[in-house]
C-alpha cells in the first residue's frame, strides 16, 4: 500500500484473508495508514480491499467480518485522550521546537492520530505499530519517523527480536527495501539505547 503497488497489495490482502485476518482488521489498518502514506493511497487500498472481498465472496469464500470499533470521545475529551495515548505510546510527553513552530500539527497529532485513530478499540496498539513500521519502512526519507515508531513499538511491548523477525519477514515477502530499513532503524535504536 505505502508504495502504491496495487497488484502486490491484492496478493497481500488475499494472503492475509487466507491466514484468517478479518475484513474489519484489514480495513482498520488501511484507514490508519492514511496518516502515514496519505489519503490517496489509503483510498486506493480500501478500494482494492473492496474488490478482493467481492471477488472472494463471488468465489464462495467466507471471510470473517471482524469487530467494528466502538465510539471515541469528541471535543476536549478527545484532545485529553489523544494526549494521554501519545504520552503512553511515546513513553513521555511529546514536545519540541517543531510543535512550537507549527502548533497545529501538535493539535492534529493529539486529537486525530492519537485520539481518533489510536483510541479506536478494534485493533491493539502492537498491531497498529507493526502496520506503521511496515508502511514507514516502505517509504524512503522518513527514517526519523521510522526510528520513532521502532521506539513506540518497544514501548507497547514488542521486543527487539520480534521487530528483527518482522524486518526479515518483510524482506522474505518481497519487500526487501522495507525490511532493510526496518532492520537499520532497529539497529540504530539498539545502538543508541546501549549508549545511554
Amino acid at each position: 500500500m505505502a508504495n502504491g503497488d496495487m497488484p502486490g497489495l491484492n496478493a497481500a490482502l488475499n494472503h492475509g484473508l487466507d491466514a484468517g485476518l478479518s475484513i474489519a482488521d484489514i480495513k482498520e489498518v488501511l484507514v490508519q495508514l492514511y496518516a502515514y502514506t496519505g489519503f490517496p493511497r489509503s483510498l486506493n487500498a480500501l478500494s482494492e480491499l473492496m474488490k478482493v472481498a467481492d471477488d472472494r465472496r463471488a468465489r464462495g469464500l467466507k471471510d470473517p467480518a471482524g469487530t467494528q470499533p466502538g465510539p471515541v470521545p469528541t471535543g476536549q475529551a478527545l484532545l485529553e485522550l489523544g494526549t494521554t495515548n501519545q504520552t503512553r505510546l511515546s513513553g513521555a510527553p511529546v514536545k519540541g521546537p517543531i510543535f512550537d513552530f507549527a502548533p497545529a500539527i501538535d493539535q492534529f497529532l493529539k486529537t486525530h492520530l492519537f485520539g481518533d485513530i489510536f483510541a479506536r478499540d478494534n485493533l491493539d496498539w502492537q498491531s497498529r505499530e507493526l502496520a506503521t513500521v511496515a508502511a514507514l519502512g516502505a517509504l524512503s526519507g522518513v527514517e526519523p519517523q521510522l526510528l520513532s515508531h521502532i521506539r513506540i513499538s518497544m514501548n507497547v511491548g514488542l521486543t527487539a527480536g520480534q521487530l528483527a523477525q518482522f524486518g526479515e519477514s518483510l524482506s522474505r515477502s518481497g519487500f526487501a527495501e522495507a525490511g532493510q530499513r526496518v532492520r537499520a532503524a532497529l539497529e540504530k535504536f539498539v545502538a543508541d539505547a546501549a549508549k545511554r
